[in-house]
């Protein structure tokens, strides 16, 4: 099976929703044009993009119970057949765009006050991956994941 962005979200002001989009535009050590964090120059490379496996908003809702829209993760891109956590210090491609895994997305506390009780329990060790963007591009749903 191949590992795939299945969606895109975004939030244009901080503290606003998250919603869909069907591509972004990147730009390297910015982050995501139209954003919340697009920055001219990120101090904190760990801050331009992240990321959640669809595999853990599923767990999430199946094993606790708990009904999760991925928009709610309030990650960047939802991807499919890839493990996040292995991709800590390693570099990896998103359609045409490189990215470099930085550290572990964990859920905190202000995600599930966003949300509802359970979410932080429930998202443990598979947060996702927050990382950097090394070459500028644009990526779309259904884009290949592809590790090196």
């Amino acid at each position: 099976m191949s590992a795939t962005v299945e969606a895109i979200f975004i939030g244009e002001r901080k503290g606003e929703s998250m919603h869909r989009v069907p591509a972004i535009e990147v730009r390297a050590g910015q982050g995501i044009e139209t954003d919340r964090y697009f920055r001219e120059q990120h101090e904190d490379p760990a801050r331009e993009i992240t990321l959640i496996e669809a595999e853990a908003i599923e767990a999430l809702n199946n094993e606790v119970g708990i009904p999760f829209d991925p928009s709610e993760s309030r990650r960047n891109l939802l991807t499919r057949g890839v493990g996040l956590n292995d991709l800590v210090g390693c570099e990896f491609s998103v359609g045409g765009v490189r990215l470099r895994g930085i550290r572990l997305c964990h859920p905190c506390a202000h995600l599930q006050k966003l949300t509802r009780p359970g979410v932080l329990k429930g998202l443990v060790n598979r947060g996702g991956l927050r990382a950097q963007i090394v070459t500028s591009g644009a990526i779309h749903e259904g884009d290949a994941v592809v590790v090196d």
